[in-house]
């Protein structure tokens, strides 16, 4: 006995030194938002609780993403369930399933749980038996962090009322602050020249200036990031480039196409600001495949954008059609089904198509060809745009087409992987949206589909970001977007 004693003593010692790792209960939002949630958590356990699994069960039916996700969750689960029953109580490890991304356990709940909640929370609902299982466990394991996950605010407010720790899922956030996210510009500093023009080569190419540069700042810029330096007193005339290359620290930047200047109008469309410029050179350089556009109503995205796809279309026939699409969320009440051919129901989310298309073809009549000249214009347009739903996209390849995706703010990361992986051969995708009017409940700025891939696409060789600053839309445009 007293040599059994000894050895015993200094594995109860080391296992008290190593911190427990804590325990998360999932609520349903949370695996109906992302189905790989499961394996998110690293070497912490995870816990679902049989109201989980029975909300799961309840919103399997159907074709929407929710629905889908909710039967990949299902899926996830019994893989990682079956064969290892035995050890449900315990925990199932989840290093396999995962492929070693989390070496926690999985525990599912296996016994009726009688949690003492106050009178006023009825016990009838799925969010306080969920409460409820997160009480008793934090009761059942003093010396262990049971912690609630759900995307339901009021559901976190409720259980930290109720002094339980409780949180947002947080992985699908690709920035904590919206403010670090990339702006595709980038402002150069006072004596760049100087610092990095000591061995400067410049050349000419297509018509324009490229220059090798090299010094301190070349190692943080990125491919296709836009570099400026407004005129001032040691500076006679603005410089506007992007970069073209970058080798450690080395960088060759290449002069931009000015599209201010009536005599490369697009569409009869000019730039009026620094932005608009570099979202122009983007947006009509073929060999860009991926255009993001940030800004608020009135910087003119969507102008721009047709702008350019008609010109592309009808002119230079770079593309042989411009589709365009949306998520169709509404901003109030829902107006019931609508009549009609997907395109015909799709017409009233597409306001903005019809307003800009007007502009479009009011300036482009420049022989004065009247009423008859311009509605044959648009019925020519018109037979060139094709309006698609989001629903029907699964499954298809667009070839050589000018893809425009308006309202990309809307999507989730994985909606956003599903449109972008149907560009075929010769097609070019524009992402449109602002990211401070997300109307789809469970995104945030930091997790918006729009924001993920702004932050993955920033300096591959053929995508641009330009986050556009300021409003064109009209002076009252303007000025309500600053004071209300």
């Amino acid at each position: 006995m007293a040599t059994r004693r000894p050895a015993a003593a200094p594995a109860r010692r080391s296992r008290k030194s190593a911190p427990p790792t804590k325990l998360f209960v999932l609520d349903t939002n949370v695996l109906m938002h992302d189905p790989t949630s499961l394996f998110r958590f690293e070497e912490h356990d995870i816990f679902v609780p049989i109201m989980t699994l029975e909300e799961l069960d309840n919103n399997k039916k159907g074709m929407t993403e929710v629905a889908r996700n909710a039967r990949q969750a299902s899926r996830l689960l019994d893989e990682i369930v079956s064969g290892d029953e035995e050890r449900i109580a315990e925990g199932i490890p989840l290093a396999a399933a995962s492929s070693d991304l989390a070496s926690g356990h999985l525990l599912l709940q296996t016994e009726a749980i009688n949690g003492t909640l106050p009178t006023a929370l009825p016990t009838a609902k799925a969010d306080n038996q969920i409460i409820a299982v997160v009480m008793h466990l934090s009761q059942r394991h003093p010396g262990r962090q049971v912690i609630l996950v759900s995307k339901d605010i009021n559901m976190r407010i409720k259980a930290r009322a109720l002094g339980l720790h409780a949180q947002d899922y947080f992985n699908d956030k690709v920035l904590e602050d919206t403010d670090m996210l990339y702006t595709g510009t980038r402002e150069l500093p006072d004596g760049f020249w100087e610092e990095h023009g000591g061995n400067l080569e410049s050349w000419k190419e297509n018509g324009r200036t490229l220059y090798r540069v090299k010094g301190p700042l070349c190692p943080d810029l990125l491919i296709n990031e836009f570099v400026f330096k407004e005129a001032g007193p040691k500076q006679d005339k603005a410089f506007h480039a992007w970069v073209r290359e970058r080798n450690g620290r080395t960088a060759v930047l290449e002069t931009l196409i000015d599209f201010s200047h009536h005599k490369n109008s697009v569409w009869g469309i000019t730039a009026r600001n620094r932005e608009q410029n570099f979202a122009l050179n983007l947006l009509m350089n073929p060999e860009v495949d991926f255009v993001t556009l940030l800004g608020q109503a009135g910087t003119g995205k969507t102008l721009l954008t047709l702008a350019a796809g008609l010109t592309q279309v009808l002119e230079s026939k770079l593309y042989s059609e411009i589709i365009m699409t949306r998520v169709t969320v509404p901003v109030g009440e829902d107006i019931g089904f609508l009549p009609g051919t997907e395109e015909e129901k799709m017409t009233p989310w597409m306001g903005a198509l019809e307003d800009n298309l007007d502009v479009l073809n009011k300036t482009d009549d420049p022989n004065g060809s009247g009423e008859w000249g311009r509605a044959a214009t648009l019925d020519l347009i018109r037979s060139r745009i094709k309006v698609k739903s989001l629903n029907f996209m699964r499954g298809r390849t667009f070839l050589n087409k000018f893809l425009i995706i308006d309202e990309a703010q809307n999507l989730t990361p994985k909606q956003m992987k599903t449109l972008i992986t149907r560009a075929g051969p010769g097609t070019k995708v524009v992402c449109l949206g602002n990211i401070a009017q997300i109307d789809t409940p469970y995104l945030t700025e930091g997790s918006s589909g729009l924001t993920y891939v702004v932050d993955r696409f920033k300096g591959w060789p053929h995508s641009g970001h330009v986050t556009l600053q300021r409003g064109e839309r009209s002076r009252l445009a303007d000025h309500a977007a600053e004071v209300l």
